[in-house]
């Protein structure tokens, strides 16, 4: 006698292990795209939630701080700038540089910061650092925005700036600084969930990395002897190619620009791969 057994549970998704090296999921993330803008107006949110000036603080920061290093670097220690009208040299400098750390340690507490959440429910986790990524755009074209104001004003006024028809390649320079940050963010959180002083050494090693990146003294301005730092340092070709582009003002090698490059590129390979393998165990360790 043969029992056959019918069953009428359907599954709409079914969990496996991923096996590859570098598993994306590229469609998963697609249809979780309404999840990805959801934790983007999340971070809007409660980033600025109960603040006097709410959003107008992604403009203040960064002008009260160029204003700082034109005063500061500008007036007192006399650092040139190839030219180029210290609040607009500064700005430019700042907003990258911010926007690159923001992105770095937005990826890199990812996992501790979500950790309420990814222990309770299924979704890509890959769908954070994608929205804190997309956030910080956001906030860098508000900064940006404020930027054009100061530069049409210096056209105006026929300040000492060229701009370039490479201007039109801004897109491509957001993201390469973007992947980069979140790249490296990603390294650095699939290590601090098991080194935890790690986070401490983040938070020292940037403001250190600061200075050793162009943002307060463009690249002519700095002796040879030390340029391999700057070469070392992928943040250096992106923010003297915003001044080339923007104010037609800078040097920058090509040796260096393919060098920081391959270093995005690197990251984001290497971020990946530690965080979908840690993606898997993180909630038992944190």
């Amino acid at each position: 006698m043969k029992i056959t057994v019918k069953s009428d549970e359907h599954w709409d998704m079914i969990l496996e292990p991923k096996n590859r090296l570098l598993d994306l999921k590229i469609r998963e993330l697609i249809r979780y795209r309404d999840l990805v803008f959801m934790f983007i107006k999340r971070d809007f949110v409660t980033a600025y939630k109960q603040t006097i000036l709410g959003p107008l603080w992604y403009i203040v920061q960064p002008l009260v701080t160029a204003v700082m290093y034109t005063f500061v670097f500008g007036n007192l220690a006399k650092i040139g700038t190839d030219g180029v009208p210290y609040l607009l040299f500064y700005f430019a400098g700042t907003m990258f540089w911010t926007y690159f750390t923001a992105c770095l340690n937005s990826a890199a507490g990812c996992f501790s910061a979500n950790s309420s959440i990814f222990g309770k429910v299924y979704f890509p986790r890959l769908t954070v650092p994608i929205s804190t990524t997309v956030g910080h755009m956001i906030k860098l074209g508000i900064q940006f925005a404020t930027l054009m104001i100061f530069y049409v004003y210096y056209l105006i006024v026929k300040a000492p700036i060229r701009p370039s028809w490479w201007i039109a390649a801004l897109p491509l320079l957001v993201i390469w600084v973007g992947a980069m940050g979140t790249g490296f963010g990603m390294i650095i959180s699939a290590l601090t969930t098991k080194y935890r002083d790690l986070n401490q050494l983040l938070g020292f090693g940037l403001s250190l990395a600061m200075y050793a990146t162009p943002i307060v003294y463009p690249l002519s301005e700095a002796p040879q002897k030390f340029w391999w730092v700057f070469y070392a340092n992928p943040m250096s070709a992106p923010i003297e190619l915003f001044r080339i582009w923007f104010y037609g003002a800078g040097n920058v090698p090509v040796s260096m620009i393919m060098i920081s490059i391959a270093e995005t590129i690197a990251f984001m390979f290497f971020g990946l791969v530690l965080f979908n393998r840690n993606e898997r165990t993180f909630v038992d360790v944190i």
